[in-house]
């Protein structure tokens, strides 16, 4: 009996956490010998994926700054060209309410990955049943951290199961960056989309305040419809020599290894790979104590420091102290990285594939 294909459904492939396990996961798959095909809307990714791999889309380039509304919109049009008639598990990365429905419709089993925990969509009760509603119509539920497991099942009495994200370790190539030059300056860096998701401000309002108590340098990576707001803030109070931004990179790996602190200033997560790859690669971590992932990555603070939600004070303060030549910091960083077992690459993509072999 012939099996059916897998369906990886996502409307938008952007740049961040997300697209990275969608990568893993989908090759993992094909080097399964599964019939793996990625319904995407505008997609110009295809060289990250397995040449086995089918892309469903349409012909024109990504353009991030078009809403993933209307991604989604194109992407149900492609469903309903593509794959209604045929015999498929869809396995969701994105929108998984659209994908829910329509899997209902045509009647296919559907496996969901929910990737942010649920503080960010549930706004009232309303929603919150809405979403409870449609959930409890997916074969499976899949999430990515303990805790975000627990408020789940606290959110809408469905238990999810956790896989930890399935992670490969990239060595960082050396380079240059003069901004990062001078060794008598704290090297502060931050790896994130720039949307109200990841706070940028209250980073800046950190370093804004730091930089009258140390010499500190601030580089920010990534891009996202809150640049102009953010370089306005820099302009502002006169913060353009000691901070950058630098827009997307695809080697920011390079970029982590020479400086002295990573820090996520976000305002909720799902597990956030950025910080797995900053133990990995062996340097202090900073982050929002936000649902769902940081605490579970950094130990409850054993391998880093946590601070509350938009506290730049907080931030600041744990900036300021900062000593990378104490024991107790090389110790965190010696320990953080002996702890990235759990996120080991073939132990979590077999629980992937081992969920999926049940519908497939």
């Amino acid at each position: 009996m012939k099996k059916k294909s897998l369906v990886l459904f996502i409307p938008s492939i952007e740049n961040a956490g997300v697209e990275k396990n969608l990568y893993i996961i989908a090759n993992y798959f094909a080097k399964k010998k599964i019939s793996v095909k990625i319904l995407t809307s505008f997609n110009d990714k295809k060289k990250f994926f397995d040449k086995k791999i089918k892309i469903i889309s349409l012909k024109k380039k990504n353009n991030l700054t078009r809403p993933r509304f209307l991604k989604t919109l194109v992407t149900i049009y492609l469903f309903f060209k593509y794959c209604r008639n045929q015999d498929i598990l869809i396995f969701s990365f994105q929108s998984n309410i659209v994908a829910i429905i329509l899997g209902l419709i045509f009647k296919k089993k559907i496996i969901i990955r929910s990737n942010t925990a649920p503080d960010k969509y549930i706004k009232n009760s309303i929603f919150k049943n809405i979403f409870k509603f449609f959930f409890t119509f997916a074969d499976e539920i899949i999430v990515n951290s303990n805790d975000f497991k627990k408020r789940f099942k606290n959110f809408f009495s469905i238990t999810p199961k956790c896989i930890y994200n399935p992670f490969v370790g990239k060595k960082a190539k050396k380079i240059y960056f003069s901004f990062f030059n001078d060794k008598k300056y704290l090297k502060i860096i931050n790896v994130a989309r720039l949307t109200d998701q990841k706070d940028h401000l209250t980073l800046l309002m950190a370093v804004k305040k730091l930089s009258k108590f140390r010499k500190c340098k601030l580089l920010i990576i990534g891009q996202g419809y809150k640049e102009n707001i953010l370089r306005k803030y820099i302009i502002q109070n006169n913060l353009q020599k000691i901070v950058q931004l630098i827009g997307y990179k695809n080697n920011p790996e390079s970029y982590i290894k020479i400086s002295d602190v990573f820090v996520l200033s976000s305002k909720y997560e799902g597990l956030p790979n950025v910080l797995i790859e900053s133990l990995y690669l062996k340097k202090y971590v900073i982050s929002s104590n936000c649902h769902s992932g940081p605490k579970e990555i950094l130990n409850n603070g054993r391998y880093g420091d946590l601070f509350k939600v938009g506290d730049s004070q907080g931030l600041f303060k744990l900036l300021r102290n900062f000593n990378g030549k104490s024991e107790k910091i090389k110790s965190k960083i010696n320990q953080g990285y002996k702890s990235l077992a759990r996120f080991d690459y073939e132990t979590n993509c077999k629980k992937y594939f081992y969920i999926a072999s049940k519908y497939l």
